[in-house]
């Protein structure tokens, strides 16, 4: 007894100890915070969501490249590309709308809109941004587009990959890879043509005339796209992208999402018939792998939410056309809602062992008691989504009245800081100004410089061939900025205390536009 005793507390050591060792180590039985990416190939789905995505694709990237070359009139001194990013002059032109550098707030609210657009999409249908619109997405459906185009589809790039190197190995890599290259050029070379007239710089560039800058934008987007779309793909998502990690505190149990319904198709299994003659029960799902091969990402949806995820609905497309095949009713894999699955769950759970019978949900004509066949109007009447819906319209609307109702005339003055005054010799106080009048169509205008508030008053301008007075046409070109010295005197009988205000004020008499600013004027102590 005694000589067992050591030994049997020994083995409880032991295991207490392997057991803590286990608790503290347990992070092998997670995935790694990285993983080297595995080889993916994902075959082409037929079905009512890839079409769209082909929509969307041809849709985005026509507007992508096409935009640089469209035309929109605004006159002889504004330049005609409707969308131009003019760094060179600080412009922002937007077929009608022009924004100017002092503007910038205009922008500011659109990307607020983008951001709380994008809120209001994800809490409503899950990360529909990511399978459908994201560029990430649509560069890679590109990708795969010309990979299938040239090396064929799943399987037959599958033998490739395996297959040892040949000849005609050797000519389809590089075919591919050339024409993800040429891909990723003409992706940078739409992005440069944003910022600069597009014909001009499309012979510039091709001539070698083109700035330098042009050459290392073109050089990095290429890069960037090459790598991203042709060789990480999938590592983006789930390695680079934040947007997995913060959508999912945007979903609650009334988001749309990308679920595989087990209450219908569990358990699996492949004869369906031998299962019923035995008297087992069996689900829908015949274990065909059909989801899990056309996923871009990989990924079993019958596993759960996932981050890799990006609800695409491919795996939808892929599990309807066996169901077809098989005269089942679809929607096996589909959108739902966590509150839709969860109905469903309880109703195909039996109430007393708790087991899946799919049987308890089918319908007498052979279908399903399934809540997510029709539009579930909780995923748009809801407090999360009219929040997002009622700021996204708050933002839009502030930005349309501050557009529609903004001058396009602008004065700015700055008071000489030495000397403030100056005494002439008839006693008259003179003080400088530097007043900047910005006009901001493109058109040539006649503005009006006026003072008001300083009694007696009268300005001199060096450089405008008029005598003085409390009024001036000054002439200022297009889309300029116009600086002019004014100097601004006072009789020294009207002078009445050491700093008084008044007004400047520009007119555009021809629209009726003005403008005012206020400033002081500096005089010696009264006594």
């Amino acid at each position: 007894m005694n000589t067992q005793t050591p030994t049997v507390a020994s083995q409880d050591a032991d295991e207490i100890e392997r057991l803590d060792a286990e608790s503290v180590n347990a992070a092998w039985k997670r995935k790694p915070l990285y993983e080297a990416r595995k080889k993916i190939f994902p075959k082409r789905a037929e079905g009512t969501y890839r079409r769209f995505k082909w929509l969307v694709m041809l849709v985005t990237l026509g507007i992508y490249y096409l935009t640089p070359w469209l035309r929109w009139d605004r006159g002889p001194f504004a330049p005609d590309q409707a969308v131009l990013l003019d760094v060179a002059n600080r412009r922002f032109y937007f077929f009608f709308i022009e924004i100017w550098p002092q503007e910038f707030f205009f922008v500011a609210g659109l990307l607020v809109m983008a951001g709380f657009g994008l809120f209001l999409i994800t809490s409503a249908v899950g990360r529909a941004w990511c399978g459908y619109t994201c560029p990430q997405t649509v560069w890679v459906d590109l990708f795969l587009v010309v990979e299938r185009w040239i090396e064929g589809d799943r399987n037959q790039r599958m033998k490739l990959d395996a297959a040892p190197w040949s000849a005609s190995k050797l000519f389809k890599r590089v075919a591919k890879h050339a024409s993800w290259i040429f891909i990723g050029v003409a992706t940078g070379g739409a992005w440069i043509f944003y910022f600069a007239d597009a014909p001009t710089l499309f012979v510039n560039f091709f001539t070698g005339n083109a700035a330098p800058i042009a050459y290392i934008t073109v050089a990095v987007l290429t890069a960037t796209t090459y790598t991203f779309g042709g060789l990480m793909r999938e590592q983006v998502c789930i390695y680079m992208c934040p947007w997995p990690r913060i959508q999912a505190a945007m979903l609650d149990e009334n988001s749309l999402v990308v679920t595989y319904n087990d209450w219908r198709g569990e358990p699996r299994g492949r004869h369906a018939k031998k299962a019923a003659a035995q008297g087992l029960v069996q689900g829908d799902c015949v274990d065909c792998n059909a989801c899990v091969a056309v996923c871009p990402m990989g990924i079993d949806i019958r596993d759960g939410q996932q981050l890799e995820c990006i609800t695409c609905a491919l795996c939808i497309d892929a599990c309807d056309t066996v169901m077809d095949k098989l005269d089942r009713p679809r929607g096996l894999i589909s959108y739902a809602t966590l509150a839709d699955y969860a109905d469903n769950m309880a109703l195909a759970q039996d109430p007393v062992t708790g087991t899946l019978d799919p049987g308890r949900t089918r319908t007498e004509d052979g279908g399903f008691v399934d809540a997510v066949k029709h539009f579930n109007w909780r995923i748009v009447f809801r407090a999360r989504s009219l929040m997002y819906m009622g700021v996204w319209s708050l933002v839009g609307i502030a930005l349309l009245v501050g557009l529609l109702s903004r001058d396009r005339l602008e004065v700015n003055v700055l008071h000489d800081r030495n000397p403030q005054y100056v005494l002439e010799s008839n006693g008259d106080i003179r003080n400088g100004y530097s007043v900047k009048i910005l006009n901001m169509i493109p058109e040539p205008r006649v503005i009006f410089l006026s003072i008001e508030g300083l009694p007696g008053a009268t300005m001199r301008i060096p450089g405008i061939d008029q005598p003085a007075g409390v009024s001036f046409a000054i002439p200022v070109e297009p889309d300029r900025l116009r600086e002019l010295r004014v100097n601004v005197l006072q009789p020294k009988e009207y002078v009445s205390s050491e700093t008084a205000k008044f007004r400047f004020i520009t007119e555009d008499r021809a629209s009726t536009e003005r403008d005012s600013y206020t400033a002081n004027f500096h005089a010696p102590e009264t006594k």
